[in-house]
């Protein structure tokens, strides 16, 4: 079973926050790249990238594009190996992935195949685990992982 797609389905969708004090300054840390940090992605990269992100915003949270995106950050940040008291976590996740996308050596082409990885790693952990049918129950109006 793939790790991140286990931890990504096990937890809630949006990190919890968690404000900690630190010699008089405040910061959120998420556990793993969360939600809320996709709209700084935006204007990062090109046109492409834009249009992925853009188009993500529009989705529900739960929606496998979501969480692919969500994934791919993870992947690319090292977000497994992050600690809360890392100057990269203090940071937040917002300024550790707009950092990581700029410095990326590779052009928007080969950010959009890691999505597209991380998308079909959805896709395969929905058919293989039966507890995605607890998150995504039948009915509810909520688009499913298997969604076109």
């Amino acid at each position: 079973m793939n790790p991140f797609l286990h931890i990504l389905l096990r937890k809630s969708f949006r990190c919890s926050h968690e404000v900690q004090k630190w010699d008089g300054m405040y910061a959120e840390n998420a556990l793993f790249f969360s939600l809320e940090s996709i709209p700084a992605l935006r204007d990062v990269r090109g046109g492409d990238w834009r249009a992925l992100v853009d188009r993500i915003l529009a989705l529900p949270p739960t929606h496998e594009e979501t969480l692919a995106l969500m994934l791919t950050m993870i992947r690319l940040n090292g977000c497994l190996g992050c600690e809360t008291d890392s100057y990269r976590a203090m940071r937040g996740c917002s300024a550790c992935a707009v950092q990581m996308l700029r410095r990326y050596k590779g052009d928007d082409a080969e950010l959009l195949a890691l999505y597209d990885r991380s998308l079909a790693d959805v896709r395969q952990f929905s058919l293989l685990d039966a507890r995605v049918s607890l998150i995504f129950p039948t009915g509810t109006g909520q688009m499913s992982l298997n969604a076109p």
